[in-house]
């Protein structure tokens, strides 16, 4: 018995190095994989988007008294010197949708989206004078592309005029003149949206931004603002975020919701597989033993194999067909690998009973727990402990010292 044992344990400890290069394997071919489809899909859909509010600026004309020397002599003049101060909105009105669409490339999904963008913003000049205004509205990335641009000054449509990455224009306000400026685009990006008020603390003033989404599962990103309001909808959700005099560093950040991704999810469960496959050889030893059923070592072994067919088939077909159909197939697989054996070893009811059953717990039900982030521990703990209830009931009379040795002699009579 001991010597069975060792051999089983042999085979188990084989196993798992098996799964640990499997597990590497799929973690390695992932990174390549997504190292080399991440340009691509980048330079097809964009990068993520940082959409900055329109920067304005008042030209102001300083006069500074200078010395210069002519002739060899020196004299006095005076110089005028433009200088641009700071001019933020006094008031902005945006209308943000975002329309969430995955796309897998490979052993990734990856999150992209549209945005149709729609920004009003009022400024008005602060000085009892004619000022000429200039306002910069920085684009929200550089590889991107801007479908319907449409720029408005007080419902006037604007030409196009590009300077640096943004739009920039320049117009004669008279004093204290209020004027509206427009901005609506539509574009698409990857992984997240943000919209940022300046690069330091920044004052904002009559803010109101709505946004809608077709997806349920919102997060926001750390260090930005979180909605004063949310109203669910059909596609998603209405989140509003309206301040009126606000002193602020943070953006508004919103993380588009990522799904399971198949190289990831392929490798956590290969890495965990020596749980399974020990939880399920333990079941059949148990079994076998109360049963006083010979299980060499090599049916152990042939048995290991068809788990091991389970993660194999699954890290080779998921980027082929959809994920949970890859699990179907590769559960399919391994399950009919191990009754079709055991059928010829021990006889169709135990291979179809308790030797199906088991593996379909603790191969497949424990794999798929992967699939539900935030309760796989749970779950898998719950089978542990479930399992060694019934583990300590079902021994609970056995004399191990008969199974594994001789018997030991019946204690004296007193």
């Amino acid at each position: 018995m001991i010597l069975r044992i060792l051999a089983i344990s042999g085979i188990f400890i084989a196993a798992s190095i098996a799964w640990i290069i499997l597990g590497s394997t799929i973690s390695s071919r992932t990174q390549r994989m997504g190292d080399r489809l991440s340009p691509r899909i980048e330079s097809v859909w964009g990068t993520r988007q940082a959409q900055w509010a329109p920067a304005g600026g008042v030209e102001v004309e300083n006069r500074l008294l200078e010395e210069i020397e002519e002739d060899g002599k020196k004299k006095k003049v005076v110089k005028t010197v433009l200088r641009e101060l700071p001019l933020c909105p006094a008031q902005s009105r945006i209308r943000v949708a975002l329309d969430l669409e995955h796309r897998q490339k490979g052993m990734l999904w990856y999150s992209t989206y549209t945005v149709a963008f729609d920004g009003n913003y009022g400024f008005q000049n602060p000085d009892p004078e004619g000022r000429v205004i200039i306002l910069r509205f920085p684009l929200p990335a550089e590889q991107a592309l801007y479908d319907g641009l449409q720029i408005s000054a007080d419902g006037r449509p604007l030409p196009l005029a590009m300077k640096g990455g943004g739009l920039e224009y320049r117009w004669e306000a008279g004093p204290s003149q209020k004027m509206q400026f427009g901005v609506r685009y539509k574009s698409q990006g990857l992984g997240g949206w943000r919209y940022g008020f300046g690069e330091k603390v920044t004052e904002v003033h009559d803010f109101d931004l709505q946004m809608n989404t077709n997806f349920a599962q919102i997060d926001f990103a750390d260090s930005s603002l979180a909605p004063v309001r949310k109203t669910r909808t059909p596609k998603g959700w209405q989140l509003d975020w309206q301040y009126q005099n606000l002193l602020s560093g943070f953006p508004i950040a919103l993380e588009m919701p990522e799904k399971l991704q198949p190289g990831p999810l392929a490798a956590e469960i290969a890495y965990f597989a020596p749980v399974s496959l020990f939880f399920y050889f333990f079941l059949l030893f148990l079994v076998t033993t109360l049963r006083g059923m010979d299980l060499h070592p090599m049916n152990y072994f042939f048995l290991a194999g068809a788990f091991f067919a389970f993660h194999l088939l699954l890290a080779y077909l998921m980027d082929q067909i959809d994920l949970h159909l890859s699990f179907l197939v590769a559960s399919a697989v391994s399950i009919g690998l191990t009754t079709s054996y055991l059928r010829l070893v021990t006889g169709a009811s135990f291979a179809f009973r308790e030797a199906a059953v088991g593996q379909f717990i603790y191969l497949i039900l424990f794999s798929y727990a992967f699939f539900f982030q935030g309760l796989t521990g749970l779950t898998i703990t719950i089978g542990a402990i479930a399992t060694l209830f019934v583990a300590m009931q079902a021994t609970g009379r056995i004399r191990w010292s008969e199974k594994f040795g001789k018997p030991l002699p019946p204690p004296l009579a007193v």
